[in-house]
């Protein structure tokens, strides 16, 4: 049977100030629909039924989790105690998920991505679960690319027709490109965005970091044996404790030999910083998204967040602003990856009731 994880343990710090620590970006309400995690879940509908959907996130969010995705049973929840990348993060749901289905196929989703065709993006993950179940397949689920976008990590594949919907080989893997480099990749053809969302069978992706990242296998091999028992929490401190922060891309997918993806275009976007929110926000006349009250006066292009009080802008352009109760943002909007090195700097500077 299919199993879905969501990965929903980051902070999502470009999002300062409506991401914090206590609530982060995947659950907000960024469009007015659901929160994201609400959104990714739902996606789901049809082919993985809530009880066999999993949530891995960090301890702190279990009762925000929960209570956010009330179908999905408590015990599919499943936190942990410290951050450490993805690659453990999907070691722990895969030794889960195959303890109680050793034939179980996994998808993998992080929980903050906006998709805007979920038929399309159905038809894709059909695909590339029948692709997962060949012995020893690991899928990604590649994008599309509309322009050479430099924060996004690119896959190489055996291109065919895009027309057909179809799982391809992998050639290689590319870090966040240059511009020049990213333009090389779209003239190319070949070139897919990285979406961090993978498709396998538990047990295949269990063997594959057993072979390929053993030093994280044997962090948890403990674990493995104590499943769905009461020594599990225990057993699940001490793996996390002692593993590595390492991604799946990098220890796995980079060195694997049996990689598949398969491309599509259903109007997918990480959502990573306030840019994207605004491109996929409708714009008024002079370009604005504005979410809440805002006026403005000679400015063009801006995003204006604001939960309560009005925003004037006057001479603007190209501009971020962002108002809470007890801090603004404001940024150029080409800038706005950089808000994460704000969240570094308040941590830095003991300010950690603004994080």
């Amino acid at each position: 049977m299919t199993h879905a994880v969501i990965m929903a343990g980051g902070i999502g710090a470009r999002f300062w100030p409506r991401s914090r620590k206590a609530r982060p970006k995947q659950f907000l309400n960024v469009f007015g629909e659901g929160t994201l995690i609400q959104n990714t879940v739902a996606r789901l509908q049809g082919i993985v039924p809530p009880e066999r959907s999993y949530v891995v996130t960090n301890e702190r969010y279990r009762t925000i989790t929960s209570d956010q995705l009330p179908a999905i049973p408590v015990e599919n929840i499943l936190a942990e105690p410290f951050s450490r990348n993805t690659a453990p993060c999907i070691l722990y749901a895969a030794l889960k998920i195959a303890e109680r289905d050793p034939d179980a196929t996994m998808v993998v989703l992080p929980s903050d991505h906006v998709i805007s065709n979920v038929r399309r993006f159905q038809e894709v993950l059909a695909v590339a679960i029948e692709a997962a179940q060949e012995n020893g397949a690991l899928v990604t689920i590649g994008i599309e690319p509309t322009h050479p976008a430099t924060g996004y990590g690119y896959v190489q594949f055996e291109a065919g027709d895009m027309d057909e919907l179809r799982a391809s080989r992998v050639k290689t893997f590319a870090e966040k490109p240059d511009v020049a480099t990213a333009e090389r990749f779209l003239d190319s053809g070949d070139f897919l965005w990285n979406s961090g969302m993978f498709v396998w069978r538990a047990q295949t992706i269990i063997d594959s970091i057993a072979r390929l990242m053993p030093d994280l296998y044997e962090a948890f091999r403990p674990l493995e044996k104590v499943v769905d028992t009461p020594e599990e929490d225990e057993a699940l401190r001490e793996s996390f404790s002692t593993c590595k922060s390492i991604s799946i891309d990098y220890g796995v997918m980079e060195r694997a030999e049996k990689v598949y993806t398969v491309p599509g275009s259903f109007g997918w976007s990480d959502v990573g910083d306030w840019r994207a929110v605004y491109d996929l926000n409708p714009k008024d006349a002079h370009g604005h998204a504005v979410l809440g009250q805002a006026v403005t006066y000679n400015s063009s292009r801006c995003l204006i967040s604001s939960d309560e009080r009005l925003v004037v802008l006057v001479g603007m352009h190209d501009t971020v602003v962002i108002d809470t109760d007890d801090a603004i943002l404001v940024c150029n909007r080409e800038n706005s990856q950089q808000v994460k090195s704000v969240v570094d700097y308040l941590h830095s500077h003991q300010l950690d009731d603004y994080v």
